[in-house]
């Protein structure tokens, strides 16, 4: 079973930088991905997408696990020229919309020589910045910036966007990505911010197939999140999916993305608790009366991921088939967490820690217990500590809010979670 590496953002606010099993792996940039204007306006269209947690797309190579999809349509801009793509992951660790240029037909124009490399903790993408309409359910973010990733236009990748993930390659396959495509819904507008608008390993000029050169990027022209482009309902996610059973798991798991927070009857916030986030979008999580900063959700990541000596030596060996991406205890084990926003709310969060062994060989895709380890994350600039990423595992059973930064809701303007 392979391990879907949490895609958390390495641009937007640099959640938390580094990560070893999710998060960006860049310099620390303390930089805001951007404004906006303010939260959707109730305006009726269709505002939820069906999600569903299975094996993956046609073609992977191996079966998937705590993966949510989504379908995506994109079209030439200002045409009926579309086409619909399945099984692209919805990733509220990320900002922008990423596709693989193996399963795109349309002719999208290239945003001048733009070519981006976006960097996750486990390798990076390489690909040119294109202009789409993307529509989702009844939403439309009408021609915005898009990666087409693996592009074969630019099969020259500068050594600095090599060089950027140690020990990481390229995620511009199938089976290196994991989906047809990622689609980044985080709290936060743009894919890098204002640390972009400067040369950087992030984005590059690339006027020739093998010239590109480091380049600064104005925020208009950043791939951003496709949420925050739409007309209405454009301040923020909710993602549902089901309670499902421990230990075993589930085949399959379907839930629904709603967009917007309060812009309709069917994105409330209801009886949610709002956690405020620090400029990175993290918050602290408690364990074992230590606290964690640093601390995110995130559906790209398909485990819980955190470092405990209970469970010390227990990714070591063949562990879900690999060695140190997943935790395999002898028995289930619980574990008694608290989270809290930088305001003081707090709430707890009990969950499980099952052998990876067991539920891989459930051939089951679903599961609220998976668990491996996270040494270190970026908690600031200059720091680094261990965190928890909180992915796929502890949205089950939950209605999980994503609220973008700049962006008025009931409880106030992003960013912050609430669940």
């Amino acid at each position: 079973m392979r391990r879907f590496v949490a895609l958390l953002l390495l641009g937007t606010l640099m959640w938390v930088l580094g990560c070893s099993s999710g998060g960006s792996s860049t310099p620390a940039n303390n930089n805001s991905g951007g404004g906006g204007g303010g939260g959707g306006g109730g305006g009726g269209v269709g505002n939820s997408v069906p999600i569903t947690v299975d094996g993956g797309p046609a073609g992977l190579g191996f079966v998937s696990a705590d993966v949510a999809f989504a379908d995506v349509t994109l079209c030439v801009p200002g045409t009926n020229n579309c086409q619909t793509i399945d099984h692209v992951a919805v990733d509220t660790g990320s900002s922008g919309l990423r596709i693989l240029q193996s399963v795109l037909t349309l002719p999208l124009a290239q945003e001048g020589n733009l070519v981006e490399c976006f960097q996750f903790v486990s390798g990076f993408t390489w690909g040119p910045v294109m202009m789409a309409d993307v529509k989702i359910a009844g939403e439309v973010a009408s021609n915005i910036p898009i990666q087409v990733i693996g592009e074969s236009s630019f099969p020259h990748i500068p050594a600095a966007c090599q060089n950027s993930v140690p020990g990481g390659g390229s995620e511009d396959t199938l089976n290196n990505l994991g989906a047809n495509g990622l689609l980044g819904v985080s709290s936060f507008v743009q894919d890098c911010g204002s640390f972009c608008t400067s040369p950087s390993s992030l984005y590059y000029s690339c006027p020739t197939s093998s010239t590109c050169s480091e380049t600064g990027v104005p925020l208009a022209q950043q791939p951003p999140s496709p949420v925050a482009m739409f007309a209405t309902d454009n301040n923020g996610v909710l993602i549902q999916l089901p309670a499902i059973a421990s230990v075993t798991g589930q085949s399959t798991a379907t839930g629904t993305m709603f967009f917007g927070i309060g812009t309709q009857a069917n994105n409330g916030l209801g009886t949610a608790t709002v956690f405020q986030v620090d400029q990175f979008g993290n918050f602290t999580t408690v364990y074992n009366n230590h606290s964690y900063p640093g601390s995110f959700l995130d559906s790209g990541s398909n485990g819980i991921f955190f470092l405990t000596s209970q469970l010390t030596g227990m990714s070591d060996t063949n562990c879900g088939g690999v060695t140190g991406d997943w935790y395999c205890p002898g028995a289930t084990t619980p574990f008694a967490t608290t989270t809290e926003g930088t305001t003081g709310t707090q709430e707890a969060v009990a969950f499980n820690a099952e052998s990876a062994n067991t539920l891989f060989n459930t051939n089951n895709t679903a599961f609220n217990d998976l668990t491996g380890p996270n040494p270190t994350c970026f908690v600031n600039s200059n720091t680094s500590a261990p965190c928890f990423d909180w992915g796929l595992a502890f949205f089950f059973g939950r209605n999980v809010f994503v609220a973008i930064e700049g962006r008025n809701t009931p409880e106030g303007n992003g960013p912050y979670w609430a669940y």
